[in-house]
């Protein structure tokens, strides 16, 4: 009986078994609809919706920085309540040769302002005035204020001066304390070095500079001339090199750092390798802790440090200029690596100067996009109670509206 049962019993599992083995194969995966893309084993580990996923995914997609120097959070966010309407006034260190003049422009003609400042045709300065017929200035630079300070005055010299020259300049009985905003341009100190020679070269001197240190303007001794006669125009480069007290060498560092420490241009007063470690280490404190600063070689990115850090908005976008009177200077690897020998603490405080920089946009980024993924999540929040109010009033009215109906096929 047994055995007869199985016979009758085996054949048609076989044929079953068969047909569904050749059903697999035949037949679509997903009859009648696309199949879903299979989420990565990430987004699968991570859970939420997709909105959370493409927002996760999006912040892991930004470029890390290989940071090379450690930084804490508060000297990577810098955001100051500049008050326009107060007593609040941006100074501008203006260095030679960093795209400075293109900047200073910016800050008078391209920014939108409730009262913008008024520039005459044919003349370099213009009048930036508060807000509300207030006649006192909000920034003090080359071209609002002249060179009130001196000739491309640097950090020691500004310090001293711009108080005493912002109340000069003050309407009678506006002694109110003011709060200052130290701003300035860096660059690349090959380019800049570079970029200076050319404009020597063309008859530029800046001979009426003060240097005023501790009070008083450097003797000749303490800062002899590279040049006799008037100007320095047609010297070569390897002359422009030569040049032990060339004030080209270093000049980043110098006008950045506090000249008192070392004692101003007198080189007898400490030995030279601690005068350069204190030159240094004063820029770097300095620029630091200025309000801001922005590099030559990143236009953009210093747009929008600006712009974050003052909570003020440029009216067009800020252009980059790659090629330039230093970028067509043919050298070869020798010159290039004197010059950086000339320049050894102005490379090293660049080296500082760009990894805060980049440091400070990465972490604005960051900080913005934060902010604006967690914008993004409110509004769907806000979005998802709209609707949840929205239905229970929809099923209501379509009870009510039934019912009406079924009352009055009542009364009929």
């Amino acid at each position: 009986m047994d055995e007869r049962f199985n016979r009758w019993l085996l054949p048609p599992l076989l044929a079953l078994l068969f047909l569904l083995i050749v059903y697999q194969y035949v037949s679509p995966a997903c009859p009648g609809a696309a199949c879903p893309r299979r989420p990565p084993a990430s987004a699968a580990r991570r859970g939420g919706g997709p909105e959370e996923r493409e927002e996760e995914e999006e912040a892991a997609a930004m470029p890390r920085l290989a940071a090379k120097f450690p930084f804490a959070r508060g000297e990577l966010c810098r955001r100051v309540r500049f008050d326009m309407r107060g007593r609040d006034v941006i100074v501008f260190l203006h260095i030679q040769k960093t795209g400075g003049t293109t900047f200073g422009r910016h800050l008078v003609r391209n920014i939108h302002l409730e009262q913008p400042c008024y520039c005459r045709a044919g003349q370099k300065k213009c009048a930036c005035h508060r807000p509300g017929g207030d006649k006192d200035t909000w920034l003090f630079s080359r071209f609002s204020t002249g060179w009130s300070c001196g000739l491309h005055a640097d950090w020691t010299e500004l310090t001293s001066c711009v108080p005493a020259a912002m109340e000069r300049r003050g309407c009678a009985g506006n002694r109110t304390l003011r709060n200052f905003y130290y701003i300035t341009m860096l660059r690349d100190p090959v380019s800049r070095y570079l970029s200076e020679w050319k404009h020597v070269q063309r008859g530029a001197t800046w001979k009426t500079s003060l240097h005023m240190c501790d009070g008083r303007s450097p003797t000749p001794d303490e800062l002899p001339t590279c040049y006799e006669g008037d100007d320095w125009s047609g010297v070569s480069l390897q002359e422009f090199m030569d040049c032990s007290y060339n004030l080209a060498s270093n000049r980043q560092v110098r006008m950045l750092a506090d000249l008192s420490l070392v004692g101003c241009y007198n080189l007898t007063f400490m030995n030279e390798s601690e005068r350069n470690m204190i030159l240094l280490q004063s820029a770097k404190n300095n620029l630091k802790n200025m309000a801001f600063f922005g590099l030559t070689e990143f236009q953009r990115k210093t747009q929008y440090l600006f712009e974050r850090t003052f909570n003020l908005k440029f009216i067009s976008p800020f252009t980059q200029f790659n090629v330039t009177r230093a970028s067509n200077v043919d050298i070869g690897e020798d010159v290039r690596r004197r010059i950086e020998e000339l320049n050894f603490l102005d490379v090293q405080l660049y080296e500082y100067a760009k990894d805060l920089f980049l440091q400070r946009f990465q972490y604005s980024k960051q900080e913005e996009h934060q902010k604006n993924r967690l914008k993004r999540r409110e509004e769907r929040r806000l979005l998802r109670e709209q609707r949840a109010h929205q239905w229970p009033r929809e099923e209501a009215a379509e009870v009510a509206v039934t019912e009406d109906y079924n009352s009055q096929v009542a009364r009929w």
